[in-house]
């Protein structure tokens, strides 16, 4: 299945109700707000890049654009949305979460992207950082599996004009081959080691940024950049993602 913004979508008819949940759910606070930026929020955003990103190590004018640009609080479930620019991750499901704002600002900048570039993004999540890459980058192309989320970011990027972005439902593991190679990959997930594929689809000199997970559950922020002799390995930093599970929304403003 894939559900794509500018080259079209594919969505089974099975999972029809489920999709239209997702859609609801995440993008029912997005109607009308695409040309009427909220004052609130944009003067948020200006917080968020002063106090998380420029105090810490994040200087690549075209991510802190991105940051300031994009709207975070409509990639949020509504239930947490009076916290989308606090400095934490935000939980999507039971299971998965989107990072906070500083880990996405850094990888995209270890990602050294330019207008030129194609990136390859595992994992699309609810589309927020999918939304920051695709300020930055030509074209972004990212993979999600789980066809609920695959198809509400599609969606919620398509109401918002983001129209290099091309989603695919699919096999993270497996990449997008139909565009490759890529100048870099970005995968949202914490992962052991990376799956050949993405190897094979990045280009020569190109950059993997990820976060590397060893046996003890301790994840690093890491750049893999393709060589000759195969990946040079740069650690950024360290304990970046924070897992949030079995977590049930409650009362809005309030975060477990």
């Amino acid at each position: 299945m894939i559900a794509t913004i500018g080259s079209g979508k594919t969505v089974s008819h099975s999972k029809i109700l489920i999709v239209a949940f997702f859609v609801f759910f995440l993008a029912e606070g997005c109607s009308g707000s695409a040309g009427s930026e909220d004052s609130k929020y944009s003067a948020e955003r200006k917080r968020m890049v002063a106090r998380d990103l420029l105090k810490k190590d994040i200087r690549d004018p075209s991510v802190l654009a991105a940051m300031e640009q994009v709207p975070r609080h409509l990639f949020v479930d509504p239930v947490y949305r009076s916290f989308a620019y606090a400095d934490r991750p935000l939980p999507i499901n039971q299971t998965q979460s989107i990072p906070q704002a500083y880990i996405v600002a850094l990888m995209v900048q270890s990602a050294q992207l330019t207008p030129k570039h194609h990136v390859l993004e595992i994992g699309s999540r609810t589309g927020y950082q999918t939304a920051i890459l695709s300020r930055i980058a030509g074209q972004v192309y990212s993979v999600e599996n789980k066809p609920g989320l695959a198809f509400s970011a599609s969606q919620l990027l398509r109401n918002l004009d983001y129209v290099n972005v091309h989603i695919k439902q699919g096999d993270e593991s497996l990449g997008w081959a139909e565009f490759a190679p890529y100048d870099a990959i970005l995968v949202t997930d914490p992962i052991a080691d990376p799956p050949q594929a993405w190897i094979d689809q990045l280009k020569l000199g190109g950059r993997m940024v990820l976060s590397l997970e060893n046996t003890h559950g301790i994840q690093r922020v890491t750049v893999l950049t393709k060589t000759e002799q195969g990946l040079d390995k740069n650690v950024i930093a360290g304990k970046a993602f924070i897992s949030i599970t079995g977590v049930e929304p409650r009362e809005e403003g309030v975060v477990p």
